[in-house]
């Protein structure tokens, strides 16, 4: 037995094709959608199909649905999916067969371009991968997807750290790994969805750029702040080499860089500690 969570909002037109093809593969597993504020019929749609349905009085947003669903679920294991009808139903028995190999995070990796919503969003995947692969020194497929099986006791223990919006699927990926818990991937390809996107390319291209240092800071800080800080030492040396052999003299400007250097690498220091605090398990 295991957990299907879907978050929703506005997604009837793909619940309504996607649910019946879940329910007939998986008539054992506990499905649970959590409608989050939906305006249309989406709460109507699961109903019909014999789900189970938690509605939100109000949008919350991605990670609040998810973190409802993952509160909700009753079985060991829960299975993530987006309800716009991106996720192909066959691809769920995968990340199972993934989990009973001993894994404790399973995430379907999107394939190819024709899995990603469009050029730039894929490019900018392609950079969160890079950027997280180089901070965790291990493989990291797809940061952001949405389509994946977890240990639900393992997961619950994170659901303080994951936002409210769009990117769950970075926080709790960097945490597992931050954790020390095993992450797996299967390759997958991802339909276009149904039904208008939620995202608003200048108001998430802002919250995605801060998601690049997000994945550091919240993997381990010294990763992003002793580079930060060796840069502005750098700066400082260059800058007091050039004024010393042209005007013999240290200026203010290295001292200043100097002393911005020392107190980025203080505050990594502590925010390492910190970060160390947050896993701990409980």
């Amino acid at each position: 037995m295991f957990s299907i969570v879907i978050p929703a909002k506005n997604e009837s037109a793909g619940l309504s094709t996607f649910l019946p093809e879940l329910r007939s593969l998986y008539p054992e597993a506990e499905i649970i959608v959590i409608d989050d504020g939906s305006t249309d019929n989406t709460r109507e749609v699961c109903i019909s199909n014999n789900v189970n349905v938690i509605s939100h009085p109000y949008s919350k947003g991605n990670g609040a649905a998810i973190k409802t669903g993952a509160r909700a679920a009753t079985q060991d294991v829960i299975v993530f999916m987006d309800g716009d009808g991106q996720h192909n139903a066959k691809d769920v028995r995968q990340l199972l067969a993934k989990i009973d190999e001993g894994h404790d995070m399973v995430i379907g990796a999107r394939q190819g371009l024709q899995s990603q919503a469009n050029i730039s969003r894929g490019g900018a995947n392609a950079l969160y991968n890079w950027l997280a692969t180089l901070i965790v020194g291990h493989k990291v497929e797809d940061l952001t997807s949405g389509f994946r099986a977890v240990r639900a006791d393992k997961f619950r223990e994170f659901l303080y750290l994951l936002p409210n919006g769009f990117s769950y699927p970075t926080t709790c990926t960097m945490a597992f790994f931050r954790a020390g818990y095993s992450v797996s991937y299967i390759p997958i390809l991802a339909n276009k969805r149904l039904g208008k996107s939620h995202i608003r390319i200048i108001r998430d291209g802002v919250r995605f750029l801060l998601i690049i240092f997000k994945i550091g800071t919240l993997y381990s800080p010294l990763k992003v702040f002793f580079p930060t800080s060796l840069l502005f030492f750098s700066l400082a040396s260059i800058h007091y080499a050039h004024t010393y052999i042209d005007q013999g003299r240290f200026t203010n400007m290295s001292a200043l860089l100097y002393i911005t250097s020392v107190l980025i690498f203080a505050m990594g220091l502590i925010s390492e500690q910190v970060t160390s605090l947050m896993y701990q398990k409980k």
